[in-house]
């Protein structure tokens, strides 16, 4: 059984490393996801666009609606200076690869923190995290 505070440290650390992606990574990884998920990519290419790709906030899915119809737009201003624009099922895809990939990646990291209690610490002493 794994001890209480190795578990504490364990599960800070992975954290603590899962924060160290830059913002940029973090855009692009979800920039992919949006894209896989059936989002349409808009250039700004005009300075009208680039105007009012400013107005939305960077990096965040809104929900907006066009006439009758709900859409939903994710504004990239640095990866990609564009405009993701989905629709109702484009969105359910992307939350739904987005939650499959979440569960993978708990999956790992319960499998990394199961490794690392089964490995003997015996031959490095008593109070090894002391020092």
């Amino acid at each position: 059984m794994l001890n209480p505070v190795r578990m504490t440290i364990a599960l800070f650390c992975c954290g603590v490393l899962a924060a160290c992606a830059s913002p940029q990574e973090r855009a692009s990884e979800k920039d992919d996801m949006l894209a896989a998920a059936g989002f349409t990519i808009l250039p700004a290419n005009t300075p009208e666009r680039r105007l009012e790709l400013q107005t939305l906030p960077p990096n965040r899915v809104v929900q907006k609606t066009q006439g009758s119809r709900v859409v939903f737009l994710y504004a990239d201003p640095y990866a990609c200076g564009c405009l993701y624009i989905g629709d109702q099922t484009a969105w359910d895809t992307y939350r739904r690869q987005q939650f499959q990939a979440d569960l993978a990646r708990e999956q790992q990291m319960t499998a990394q923190m199961n490794e690392q209690a089964a490995w003997d610490w015996g031959p490095w002493g008593p109070g090894w995290w002391r020092y």
